[in-house]
């Protein structure tokens, strides 16, 4: 789950990481009356979006009077900003971030993140802050370093000792970093996190502070976070993917035509390559998971002929926690409200699957039946034309 950049804020401060002072504002009246309350003569108006990238797409802007303060943040409020992140659709901006200006001397880039190789959380630290860390990977590997931290042991102060010289830092700014890397493991172990990333961290004068914040949460462990789950914002998710997840489904709309419900997240992966690889492109990724229920996959279907990008509906299930007869009955019951409107392939193997295909024939419904991903795959693109 992600969060706002002014949310993140707030969880780090409350961990003693440093980050300049804002305030929220959701009217060009309310950011004016900000950078009153900030006080100086210069401020930074930030769309806040759940995407990167914002300052290449005009997210960013920086004011040195508050008629600056008022026109940036009455452009943004109900603008639909375009990122690399966002997609061709962009997202609407409903609340901006006004910030105090700084006078910054150097821009580091850092994150922590799960590294699967290392079975760790790894710290990843360059010189290069402020830009695509992508980017820099990329073109100067050299300016990055990747610190993974073995659970068993914890943070120590060689690592970040490794990571203050990376980042050429050195005497009070050195014992500086380390008090930050501890807050911030702290920070990400504590909350659950999945991604934590100040990019960029910046210094200014002699002190080291979060410019820019990122986090996202495991959403399994919501359950024991729940402040962070109250700092859920669902205008900044898709409706269908916020209305699944209520049903206990993975859900990801996607730009294709070909709806896709699969049980299993490698199934999913290997469902949406193959129509790829046929021609198509999938409308999302959907996967029931493996307690199902009638109910859920119900809802499943229902996602499927409800999004008019839908063109066919290819359902790929391999039943073995999931039984087939409950993917049939869902179906069943979802077209009593949502009627098949489009082609629907279906490929049931496993547990329950001759009932599961008996209780789709005894209801008369024209779907397809295929024996193998191969020509299911084939058939639901075929059935595009």
């Amino acid at each position: 789950m992600n969060i706002h950049e002014y949310q993140a804020k707030a969880i780090l401060r409350s961990f003693g990481v440093p980050t300049p002072r804002g305030v929220l504002a959701t009217s060009a009246a309310a950011a004016v009356a900000a950078a009153e309350e900030l006080g100086g003569s210069v401020w930074v108006v930030k769309a806040q979006i759940h995407a990167g990238g914002r300052g290449k797409a005009g997210g960013v802007r920086l004011c040195k009077t508050l008629d600056e303060v008022e026109a940036a943040a009455a452009e943004l409020l109900g603008s639909t900003l375009v990122t690399k992140q966002t997609g061709k659709a962009g997202k609407q901006v409903h609340k901006v971030y006004v910030e105090e200006g700084l006078d910054i001397a150097i821009e580091f880039y850092l994150s922590l993140l799960v590294d699967r190789e290392a079975e760790a959380v790894a710290f990843v630290v360059s010189s290069a802050g402020g830009m695509d860390i992508e980017e820099v990977a990329a073109s100067t590997p050299g300016k990055i370093l990747s610190c993974p931290i073995p659970l068993e042991r914890g943070l120590s102060s060689e690592d970040t000792e490794a990571m203050a010289d990376m980042l050429g830092l050195k005497g009070k700014v050195a014992t500086m970093f380390d008090d930050l890397a501890v807050a911030l493991y702290r920070v990400f172990v504590e909350c659950d996190c999945s991604l934590l990333e100040l990019n960029p961290l910046v210094l200014t004068g002699d002190v080291l502070l979060a410019l820019d914040a990122k986090i996202a949460v495991d959403d399994n462990a919501l359950y024991r976070q729940p402040e962070a789950a109250a700092m859920r914002d669902e205008d900044e998710e898709d409706p269908r993917e916020t209305e699944a997840s209520q049903f206990g489904l993975n859900y990801i709309a996607l730009d294709g035509q070909i709806g896709c419900m699969v049980n299993g997240a490698g199934l999913a992966m290997a469902t949406m390559d193959i129509i790829q690889l046929k021609g198509a492109k999938p409308a999302n990724f959907l996967d029931v998971g493996g307690g199902v229920t009638v109910e859920a996959v119900t809802e499943a279907f229902r996602l499927l002929f409800s999004d008019a990008h839908v063109k066919a509906v290819l359902v790929n299930i391999f039943g073995g926690i999931v039984r087939c007869d409950i993917i049939a009955n869902g179906l069943i019951e979802a077209i009593k409200t949502h009627p098949m409107r489009v082609p629907v392939v279906m490929r049931l193997v496993g547990t329950n699957e001759e009932e599961g295909r008996r209780i789709v024939r005894d209801a008369g419904l024209d779907v397809h039946w295929a024996a193998d991903l191969d020509q299911a795959a084939e058939m639901a693109v075929g059935a595009l034309a």
